[in-house]
């Protein structure tokens, strides 16, 4: 056998292997139990999302890089054509919610910062600002798309924003599998 042929299946047993083994042990957020409640004439949304952070993405955090998480959501309108084969979608509303969270090291705390309201917490644990962050409560839907609730779909994802990271770890973050953390879509269920 040529040394070409050996030595291109033992690259590509070598690349098998290695997608294996990281898409075996790659964690993702994820978006638990996201519910759509009615409120008066509103509908508001609970979820709970799960931040397991890479000991890279923890690395980075404790030695003062802020890490700033996106919280995503749209507003469907799905209107079925063919029955649940096909359905014609129209997105009504889409907003994303930014957060950013750092390691205060004089103080060892962790600061959660929202980057569209500028209110802060602080945390004397990543655990503790991790869950704080996961945590949606009431969040209020638009009630001019809201009004027939009946076609409406709500997705939820989270993920990190690797272009807020500084501009020397940025391409690594990019590449890296240690920094794709974000979730899939996930749809609310409407009461």
């Amino acid at each position: 056998m040529p040394a070409y042929v050996v030595s291109k299946r033992l690259f590509l047993s070598l690349f098998l292997w290695l997608f294996i083994q990281t898409s075996a042990t790659a964690s993702v957020f994820s978006v638990n139990n996201p519910v759509v409640h009615p409120i008066g004439n509103a509908y508001v949304l609970t979820a709970q999302i799960s931040y397991p952070l890479t000991p890279r993405v923890i690395e980075a955090l404790q030695n003062g890089v802020p890490i700033t998480f996106l919280q995503e959501f749209r507003l469907i309108d799905a209107f079925p054509l063919l029955g649940s084969f096909w359905q014609w979608e129209t997105t009504l509303w889409e907003s994303t919610m930014t957060y950013e969270l750092r390691y205060h090291a004089l103080s060892e705390q962790y600061i959660v910062e929202s980057l569209d309201t500028h209110e802060q917490q602080n945390f004397p644990s990543l655990s503790g600002a991790l869950k704080a962050l996961g945590d949606i409560n009431a969040l209020s839907l638009p009630p001019e798309f809201t009004q027939e609730p009946d076609n409406l779909v709500l997705e939820i994802r989270s993920g990190l924003d690797l272009n807020a990271l500084p501009t020397p770890m940025r391409p690594g973050a990019l590449i890296s599998d240690k920094w794709q953390l974000t979730s899939p879509w996930v749809q609310a269920v409407w009461l």
